[in-house]
């Protein structure tokens, strides 16, 4: 029991269930809107340099942040021979960014995201002044204005803080106003692409016949996608011809071998369809403790001495025997997991053991670490 109880958080539950039943048993198919996405449909980011204003003595000291007081002061209209007459402390320089989705419109709202770029201790509080955004191109699309939300507080007085979030970057929900319509051109004059969101030959031969077979001429261009020829009665509508191909369903394919490893929390995911070249793996731990106690020599009554602290060190050493099990031709998941379960490996352990396997050429799978 004590075994099965460590297999638990090594390997995730969905793996040992899509070892067990086929994957056509779980999902028989899949929208093509789920998969794949039309080319040149996308989303465009904007960021500009802006003030935040209203600051509880959190705000940066910097040079940089007091000349663009002044030059926002003056462009109101208000009149300061130096900039360092301004107040410190109260603002802070900020970058602002934003991502506008694709056929955005002028008037639209989206969120912004707001980070100090000098020393501002927190942005809790603060108001973002308007704020010009531009594109890649240097066009203003967007003005954003508004209170931050920072999600959060950090707070030192005394040699002492405490903090609860990252208060040095915030968002203004619906903060920036679109000052422009974002075109978007869905294809060319009698085609459009999709693009699936993983290269897969397979899956982009069964998306064209699929839709050859229902709507209209397609073809697979590569392994990541397929060009379709608008019928004519579709050339003035494309939202729905669009419509009738996303809600098509195809027959998925069985995902690449893969091996996912997230090393800071000790996580390790092993697909159902990894398997393994013969192979031999040995397994051992050392554990080495350092304890210190700290004592004090006290001197005989009406000695020549003084007193004198001293640390006592102790060093142990613990040395497990090793575990080497042998793994056969073709092994699978199951077979892998109860190997290594035998010999009580735990996440850490089965970290190092799969890249040892994967550079002795043994794992068969794709070993992504994350």
């Amino acid at each position: 029991m004590k075994k099965i109880t460590k297999l638990i958080p090594i390997i995730m539950i969905m793996s040992l269930i899509t070892t067990i039943l086929p994957v056509q048993a779980i999902v028989s198919t899949v929208r093509i809107k789920d998969i794949a996405h039309v080319r040149g449909v996308r989303d465009n980011q904007i960021v500009g340099y802006g003030v935040v204003v209203g600051l509880p003595k959190t705000g940066d000291n910097s040079r940089s942040t007091q000349i663009t007081n002044k030059m926002l002061l003056m462009n109101l209209g208000t009149i300061i021979d130096q900039e360092n007459y301004i107040q410190k402390g109260s603002t802070a320089a900020v970058i602002v960014t934003a991502t506008v989705p694709p056929f955005a419109k002028n008037g639209d709202r989206i969120d912004v995201t707001v980070s100090t770029m000098a020393d501002c201790k927190s942005l809790e509080g603060g108001v973002l002044v308007q704020t010009i955004l531009k594109a890649a191109n240097g066009e203003a699309v967007a003005v954003a204005q508004g209170p931050l939300s920072v999600g959060g507080i950090n707070v030192s007085e005394g040699g002492n803080s405490a903090r609860t979030a990252i208060t040095t970057t915030g968002r203004v929900p619906g903060g920036a106003i679109m000052e422009r319509d974002m075109v978007t051109d869905i294809g060319d004059d009698t085609s459009l692409t999709l693009s699936i969101e993983e290269a897969d030959y397979t899956m982009v031969s069964r998306i064209a016949q699929t839709i050859t077979d229902i709507v209209a001429p397609a073809k697979a261009v590569d392994g990541n996608s397929i060009q379709i020829t608008i019928p004519e009665r579709f050339l003035n509508d494309r939202v729905t011809f669009l419509s009738i191909l996303e809600n098509l369903d195809v027959r998925p394919t069985t995902e690449k071998a893969r091996v996912v490893v997230n090393e800071r929390t000790g996580t390790v995911v092993i697909g159902a369809d990894v398997k393994l070249l013969p192979s031999a793996v040995a397994h051992g731990n050392l554990t080495v403790t350092v304890s210190t106690t700290n004592e004090v020599s006290q001197p005989n009554a009406f000695a020549q001495g003084s007193t004198v602290g001293f640390a006592n060190t102790e060093i142990s050493v613990n040395k497990n025997p090793g575990s080497i099990i042998a793994m056969p031709a073709n092994s699978n998941l199951n077979d892998l997991v109860r190997a290594l379960n035998s010999i009580g490996v735990t996440p850490i352990d089965l970290i190092s053991i799969l890249q040892a396997l994967k550079r002795a050429g043994s794992l068969q799978a794709e070993l992504i670490i994350i």
